[in-house]
């Protein structure tokens, strides 16, 4: 029988930089033919026209699939086993998969997807790759540091219970079997002991964590792990080993129109305010700039904006401009303060 199909799974919170990371492994492949499934949480995806927008080889219009409007682990029937079907029927096949999933998913059901008869046969799990955000860890957005934890537990018994960005911290970071620790160069040497703690309480012994920067590392130390992950769920512990249901209501996505802006620097320094004023996890999408013939991608992760222009409007493509926030559904109450706020940071 043939051998089977190698296929990564990249998981890691918004903003990690999953998407840097599959980009730089797609642009130094060596030839090697890959397949991209990009999941999206919400109903209008960006990481795919990002991927597709780079102009590398290999990661044009056919070899990118996205499953978007929802997590990867709560549709592996409906999505997940189409999708694959879809990328195993190509000609010539793939030689190696690359799954990027919602920052919002959790990994541990994806990888159970892959001894299902019919994945099982033709593809096998290369290895689980998570990517962490070093600043926003270190920042304390996941769980506060250990010592400031505990004095806060001591202050409080309540504060026993896990917010959902620290669980799905943990789920993410408990299935790996690599850990990339990206944006290395925004966290100092004091602050790095910390984050290594904060992601070695979760990972599983032996994990091996790799400080990197702007998703950039040797292919050879993240493809080719050869683990056959779906036969070692046991050491992956999850929250919901015992069937307890998983769901995304703590979180929430909403597309915000803009109109086209003539100065695209101005409107990112006022969108940092937006963010930082309404607790936006991250917002991503493209602009429409006037007198420019190219389309321009705007993505925040909390208040840090980054912003460039990637490839020419497509002839049917309708220029405009739309960003997708994606935040705790508790802040997104104020939806229509938070659509003023970007109507007003952005002006004809």
């Amino acid at each position: 029988m043939p051998a089977r199909i190698p296929a990564t799974v990249v998981t890691g919170f918004l903003g990690a930089g999953k998407t840097s990371l599959v980009r730089h492994l797609a642009e130094h492949a060596g030839g090697r033919r890959l397949a991209f499934l990009v999941n999206e949480f919400g109903d209008q995806g960006v990481d795919r026209e990002v991927l597709t927008g780079c102009g590398i080889a290999g990661c044009g219009e056919d070899e990118v699939v996205e499953l978007a409007n929802g997590c990867i682990c709560c549709t592996v029937a409906d999505d997940f086993l189409p999708a694959m079907r879809r990328i195993l029927a190509r000609e010539p096949r793939p030689e190696h998969v690359l799954i990027e999933t919602s920052g919002l998913a959790l990994p541990k059901p994806l990888v159970q997807a892959f001894n299902w008869p019919d994945v099982r046969a033709e593809l096998t799990v290369d290895g689980v790759v998570a990517v962490v955000d070093a600043e926003a860890v270190a920042a304390g957005r996941f769980a506060p540091a250990p010592a400031a934890l505990q004095r806060l537990r001591e202050g409080d018994p309540a504060i026993d219970h896990e917010t959902p960005l620290e669980e799905l911290f943990e789920e993410q970071v408990a299935c790996a079997d690599l850990v990339l620790v990206n944006k290395a160069d925004r966290v100092d040497g004091a602050a790095r002991a910390e984050v290594e703690a904060a992601i070695r309480r979760d990972a599983r012994p032996g994990v091996q964590l790799v400080w990197i920067e702007h998703g950039r590392i040797d292919p050879a130390a993240a493809l080719g792990l050869a683990v056959g992950a779906e036969d070692d769920l046991a050491s992956r512990k999850s929250h919901h080993d015992d069937g307890a249901p998983h769901d995304h209501d703590d979180f929430a996505s909403v597309v915000f129109e803009l109109p086209a802006m003539a100065d695209p620097a101005a409107f990112a320094a006022r969108l940092e305010d937006v963010v930082r004023r309404f607790d936006l996890l991250r917002v991503k999408g493209f602009v429409a700039v006037d007198g420019k013939a190219m389309r321009h991608v705007v993505q925040a992760v909390g208040p840090r904006i980054e912003r460039y222009y990637d490839k020419p409007w497509a002839a049917r493509e309708a220029r405009r401009s739309a960003l997708v926030v994606i935040a705790e559904r508790d802040k997104l109450r104020e939806i229509e303060a938070i659509r003023a706020a970007l109507m007003e940071a952005a002006p004809a």
